[in-house]
């Protein structure tokens, strides 16, 4: 049997990132970076995104095929391609503004599809935000799906205009995975392991917190325990993309276990134990690990984690 194919469904943009008096160009864009994660860990992966036919839009291109990472076509019918400006602090960490549209165009052969992870700007931007929940409805079927909704204050404006957009892709999703910064904003004052216990009440089987130095907690539908799993990585270059690199690798682990990637695999996942997961877990806190060493959304390859 072959390998289930994974699409990404979201944005793939060019980020500006400021240190200080230094500005410098990369690829990026959340779905794009987890698509070259899940890639470079030996899963065929797609990518369906909104860029121009433009030079950012060819260097996207570009990077995409060199990262052996498929290209859904009428993914360059953007106007122009999307720009995220993000200005790093003294630790790192990234602050954003954006310049971008999304619409998601005709997908051919979503059927060929095993997994679909979507999230961040992709579902809540309009008009592209609707089309994704209808991509998302129409594979429940027959695929799983996972999502992040790497919060973007600049785009999203206030919890209230998207948590009912995050919650009903949360509802459609197998696995959830979001930080705790991100779980702060959408739900104030609220403990994380109470939002991660509504979540998988409300549909996924997986619901994972990424912690930052401390690590990732993850509740399992079926199990009393919320399991902190540490994080061992110490040296950091910079934040960017460690999230998507996180997801990659949950993703990758969770394949390889035959958890993901067909309608089986789900009714596996639905009956899996924390043991059966713990794997996955650890390989993103890896990939995730390896990503922060570097500057950039960096995407580690399975050589890199042994």
């Amino acid at each position: 049997m072959s390998a289930p194919e994974v699409l990404c469904l979201g944005e793939a943009l060019i980020d500006v990132v400021a240190t200080g008096d230094r500005t410098n160009e990369h690829v990026g864009g959340s779905l794009l970076n987890v698509a070259a994660g899940v890639a470079n860990l030996e899963h065929p992966a797609s990518i369906c995104a909104w860029w121009g036919k433009d030079e950012r839009g060819d260097r996207l291109a570009a990077w995409a095929g060199d990262a052996s990472v498929t290209v859904v076509p009428g993914t360059d019918s953007a106007e122009k391609t999307a720009v995220a400006y993000a200005r790093l602090d003294d630790e790192g960490k990234a602050t954003y503004a954006f310049d971008l549209t999304w619409a998601v165009p005709d997908i051919p052969d979503l059927d060929r599809y095993g997994h679909l992870h979507t999230g961040s700007i992709a579902a809540t931007l309009e008009p592209g935000g609707t089309q994704v929940v209808a991509v998302a409805s129409s594979v429940r079927d027959r695929a799983t799906v996972s999502y992040d909704p790497n919060i973007r204050p600049a785009l999203m404006e206030s919890p209230e205009a998207v948590l009912g957009r995050v919650e009903q892709l949360i509802a459609l999703s197998d696995v959830v995975k979001a930080s705790d910064d991100d779980i702060a904003w959408l739900y104030p004052d609220e403990p994380l392991e109470d939002v991660l216990r509504r979540w998988v009440a409300s549909g996924p089987v997986l619901a994972v917190a990424t912690r930052g130095p401390v690590g990732a907690t993850a509740v399992l539908r079926g199990d009393d325990e919320a399991h902190t799993v540490p994080q061992t990585a110490t040296a950091t270059g910079d934040t960017v993309g460690a999230g998507d690199s996180f997801m990659a690798g949950l993703i990758s682990g969770l394949l390889d276990a035959g958890l993901l990637g067909s309608a089986a695999a789900r009714a596996k996942l639905r009956e899996a134990t924390y043991a059966e997961v713990e794997p996955a877990l650890e390989r993103a806190l890896g990939t995730s690990g390896v990503t922060v060493m570097h500057n950039g959304a960096y995407a580690p390859t399975r050589a890199e984690l042994s």
